[in-house]
């Protein structure tokens, strides 16, 4: 899933017209993955590596009908045993490895859980890197959308969620997973940047006297 060009313009635009509105700062972020889960591609290797340890150790006459077609028939010794059961396990772990760190492969095997919980880490990272503290009145928020996990988060600032708890966002999600569906992720963020724009007229309508502390577009990381 990627977005074109076209998709920035849109969202500018769609910012702007919110912020028309509205003293609230609004920033949209899109990365293409929020973490390397590079823990899960190890955990899992582990595992995979450690499987012929558990299998040898529930059947241990596998190893010698194994080994008897490369040792010959003479009984090997135990030195022998282990080496080849370590090289085995040291194959196996380089195999999953490879298979595991594949982009397609690692999004798939790790939890939902994990992935939600690295979305929200990375989205109040870049909240407070690039928007918390660029905003004199602490009236922005920050939408983002980490493509690899399908997986949006909206923070808001303090004078914000005092007033429009996390619940005031729902619709905005609504409208950016309805997007996503169809693999339109630029009408997404633009719809959700509107509707976003709806709460904080809301709570915070345009007076004037705020000024534009942040940059009117898309952020691709």
């Amino acid at each position: 899933m990627r977005l074109k060009p076209e998709d920035s313009a849109k969202v500018a635009a769609a910012i702007r017209a919110a912020e028309a509105g509205t003293d609230g700062e609004i920033s949209a972020i899109v990365s293409p993955v929020s973490d390397s889960y590079a823990d899960i591609v190890l955990q899992w290797s582990a595992i995979v590596a450690l499987f012929p340890l558990a299998l040898v150790a529930a059947w241990p006459s596998l190893l010698l009908k194994a080994v008897s077609p490369v040792i010959g028939w003479e009984a090997p010794s135990l030195r022998i045993l282990l080496s080849l059961l370590t090289i085995a396990c040291v194959i196996l772990f380089a195999i999953a490895r490879f298979v595991i760190g594949l982009p397609s492969v690692r999004m798939a095997i790790t939890p939902r859980a994990i992935k939600e919980r690295r979305v929200r880490a990375r989205a109040i990272m870049l909240f407070r890197a690039g928007t918390e503290q660029r905003t004199l009145s602490k009236t922005g928020v920050l939408l983002y959308l980490s493509l690899a996990e399908h997986r949006a988060e909206i923070v808001a600032d303090a004078a914000i969620h005092s007033k429009a708890p996390q619940e005031a966002w729902g619709e905005a999600m609504a409208a950016l997973i309805e997007a996503m569906r169809d693999n339109r992720p630029g009408d997404g963020v633009a719809a959700a940047v509107e509707r976003i724009g709806a709460v904080l007229a809301t709570h915070f309508p345009y007076t004037g006297t705020d000024p534009n502390e942040l940059p009117d577009r898309l952020i691709e990381l």
